[in-house]
């Protein structure tokens, strides 16, 4: 099966935090990299795990469907130099196996190697997938993922640990002759065994009705790459049009030494020296799609919105009879909650500004201290303190 669709958003998630602005090794942001998606040899970090699961739902829609699964992760990749930077080769790990009840582990191993001044170390582990019927009415089945790192690891700082880590490490799955369930917005019917799904250290999310990513980046369903964005930052979570401009001030020494760091450091350096105008003009912004303006409406948190409220004018019965803006109270804090600081406002009076209920149906009163000097500054400007009717009492 072709996972090209989602090749972008998986490589975005890939690549996630590789190399950040401003792209040099010597940069103190790039000194503590491979935050995401890491799992380490068995017990080499009691930070870290060694395994990830998925679990998704699929409906078959022939006898011989068929689950693809390919893990994808970066084999860190030492470099020696001045300074020393460790890069990233991309691994790719494919299962194929039959859409039906049954289990099927895959053990792999890589092996370490040197190519001049570059040096890796091997890796070895397993991804196993089982599939079962969910019970109920509906042909419906779940299917378990799991991606283990089985690395042998005596022990050492967390550089060396990466180096035997299976890093960003993430999972296409694509079914041929069936489909897909999403676990953000099932159907109402898959609702209990959408609940049933344990994932651990992924998030499994649709690219397509055949395809999905388990990533471990929390997602939307049928994420996109914007066509705007030609470029890999490595910071999929930034805007392009600030990484360009931020790359274009950077000096002529410091885009040497990025250029210097990484093969795809130069990329970005050369990308946003050379980007055409109407390039980047692009970034700026795009309208993805047109329709007639709605009418403008009150937001429920506007009082203009429930015509019967008026915090104003409104009154609410407390301990001593009735108040409304305007009244004096003393605070009594402390018979429904112990907040410190409303301890320290115990038996000081105040001014009620407003009488007010929310969307619980619960009143409160907004208030000003008599004695704080800021008092009628806090007025003006609607900065109050707030208090149940059962917490003060009338004056």
């Amino acid at each position: 099966m072709s996972f090209d669709q989602a090749g972008a958003v998986a490589d975005a998630v890939l690549f996630e935090g590789y190399v950040l602005y401003p792209y040099r090794a010597s940069a103190a942001k790039n000194q503590v990299r491979w935050q995401f998606g890491v799992l380490a040899p068995p017990g080499a970090d009691p930070s870290e795990t060694s395994s990830s699961r998925t679990e998704c739902l699929v409906e078959p829609r022939a006898g011989d469907a068929v689950l693809d699964v390919r893990v994808r992760f970066l084999q860190v990749v030492t470099r020696d130099g001045d300074p020393p930077w460790d890069e990233g080769a991309v691994r790719e790990i494919d299962v194929s196996v039959p859409l039906e009840p049954a289990a099927t582990e895959r053990e792999f191993e890589l092996p370490g190697g040197a190519e001049g001044v570059r040096r890796w170390w091997p890796l070895s582990g397993a991804v196993s997938v089982s599939v079962e019927r969910v019970p109920g009415p509906y042909d419906l089945l779940k299917l378990s993922l799991s991606v283990e790192n089985r690395t042998a690891f005596a022990g050492g700082p967390r550089p060396d640990m990466l180096r035997r880590s299976l890093v960003a490490a993430h999972s296409l799955l694509g079914v041929r002759d069936g489909v897909f369930l999403s676990l953000l917005d099932p159907p109402h019917w898959a609702g209990g065994a959408v609940a049933s799904c344990d994932n651990r250290h992924t998030w499994p999310v649709l690219i397509d009705d055949t395809t999905m990513l388990s990533s471990p980046i929390i997602l939307y369903d049928r994420p996109e790459i914007a066509a705007e964005s030609r470029a890999g930052f490595c910071d999929s979570t930034e805007i392009d049009e600030l990484l360009v401009l931020r790359t274009m001030t950077l000096t002529d020494e410091e885009k040497a030494e990025a250029r210097a760091t990484d093969e795809r450091a130069a990329a970005i350096v050369d990308y946003a020296d050379t980007i055409q105008p109407e390039i980047f003009e692009r970034l700026h912004g795009a309208i993805r799609s047109l329709r007639p303006a709605a009418e403008p409406q009150t937001p429920w948190w506007d009082p203009g919105a429930d015509r019967s409220v008026s915090p104003e004018t409104d009154g609410v019965e407390v301990p001593g009879g009735r108040v409304a803006r305007g009244a004096k109270v003393r605070l009594r804090p402390g018979r429904r909650r112990a907040d410190i600081q409303d301890m320290f406002l115990a038996g000081r009076t105040a001014t009620v500004a407003a009488v007010l209920f929310d969307v619980d149906g619960e009143t409160h009163l907004a208030v000003t201290i008599d004695d704080d000097p800021a008092a009628e500054l806090n007025d003006e400007i609607g900065r109050y303190l707030y208090f149940a009717p059962d917490e003060v009492e009338a004056l």
